[in-house]
């Protein structure tokens, strides 16, 4: 049990690392988004979500899935709606984009995977 915690401290410290890398060139926060930020954001997503599956029971696993699926969607398309307001001139950004398209890049991959990995419960058809 205390394997699955900490794998859900990491994953929601990954998620962390997502988000400010989504706020800070928005102008959301005052806050700069260091390098270290750009590699614990798939690290600690992935490496959690690992360490929380070695130290969960299935219907835990399930559940953590699908909200860690929701929520890198969600911050993919927090930071495709950010690249979309910048493009259009809507928004100015006091820094670079490209930490908004590498959001939506590991977002949509990550949680696009976790989510077309899942199955219905109870679907006869799923193997």
């Amino acid at each position: 049990m205390l394997m699955a915690a900490i794998g859900a401290l990491l994953v929601l410290l990954g998620l962390f690392c997502g988000a400010v890398l989504t706020a800070v060139p928005l102008g959301l926060l005052a806050w700069s988004a260091s390098a270290t930020l750009w590699v614990l954001f798939p690290v600690f997503c992935i490496g959690g979500y690992v360490a929380f599956v070695i130290g969960a029971r299935t219907p835990q696993i399930r559940t953590l899935s699908v909200a860690l699926s929701a929520l890198l969607l969600l911050l993919a398309a927090a930071a495709a709606v950010g690249l979309v307001l910048v493009a259009a001139s809507a928004l100015t950004t006091p820094a670079s984009t490209l930490p908004l398209w590498y959001v939506l890049v590991v977002g949509l991959v990550l949680g696009g995977v976790g989510a077309a990995t899942m199955q219905k419960v109870g679907d006869p058809s799923a193997v």
